[in-house]
This record gives structure tokens, sequence and C-alpha cells, in this order.
């Protein structure tokens, strides 16, 4: 037993580390990346009602199959802008870049995600990357989405 004694106390402390090693970085691990903080939306913080109406465009209508071919989904949008200048240009161009933006991503998009608030804000949020590289002047502060069924076939 005696000279199995330094044995066990060298395996012993080597678990202790391993575990106190993942424990420490299961945090950094799981961690998901941020897709927006308070300090990137400095436009969005006082706005009256007309100013967010001055500064907000719509899309309705938008019917596309989703990843899964038995399921289609109906949506309707609200997309709120930097500035009177961003939303001009994001008027012109919603139907012939944004609104294909939106279905090329719901089509990538399981109904799955679409079921709860947690996976609409990361469809959300992948919109709003996607739609932001298409901007030339201003960026897209917000996407609402005002309008949501998600049907199977």
């Amino acid at each position: 037993m005696k000279k199995m004694l330094p044995w066990l106390i060298t395996i012993l402390l080597s678990i202790t580390l391993i575990v106190l090693a993942i424990f420490l970085l299961s945090d950094k691990l799981t961690e998901e990346p941020k897709t927006a903080s308070a300090s990137d939306e400095p436009a969005a913080v006082n706005l009256s009602a007309d100013e967010i109406v001055e500064m907000t465009s719509e899309i309705t209508g938008i019917k596309t199959n989703l990843a899964d071919p038995q399921y289609i989904a109906q949506m309707a949008f609200a997309f709120q802008l930097s500035d009177k200048k961003a939303k001009a240009e994001f008027d012109k161009i919603k139907e012939i870049k944004i609104k294909p933006i939106i279905i090329k991503t719901l089509a990538d998009t399981k109904p799955e995600l679409l079921n709860d608030s947690k996976g609409r804000e990361q469809f959300t949020a992948k919109l709003q990357n996607l739609i932001n590289k298409s901007l030339t002047s201003g960026r897209l502060i917000q996407i609402d989405m005002t309008d949501v069924l998600i049907a199977g076939i």
C-alpha cells in the first residue's frame, strides 16, 4: 500500500486538475457570440413615436417554403433604420434586394427554429447582418416580425 500511495495521489490530483480546467473553460466554450449590444444601437435609445415611424419600413406578404419542404411560412417584417436617408434607400431596394434575402434565409431555416422567441431572435440577427451588407448608407438597427404563420402542408 505504501508503494501505491504516491501513484494514487498523483492520479487524484491530475483528475482534479482536469475537472477544474473543464469547469473553468466550459463557460467560454458554450458562450454564444453577441449579435448586437446596446452600445451598437445609439439611435434606438430615445426616439419618439413619430421618429420611429419615419425611420421604419415594412415588408408584408412574404410566403415561402422553409428548409423542411413540408412547411411553409407567411411573414411580415418591420425594419427600423438608423436615419431617414437609410430608410429612403431601403424603400428603393426592398423589393429587388431585401425581399430575396429574406426568402433565401427562410429557405435555409428549419421550422423548429421559428417556434420560440430565442430562435426568432437568432433568425432576425442573421437577417440583420445580411441586410446591412446590402445597404450603402446608414444601417439596419432592428427587425421585428409583425406577422408569423408557420404551417405544415
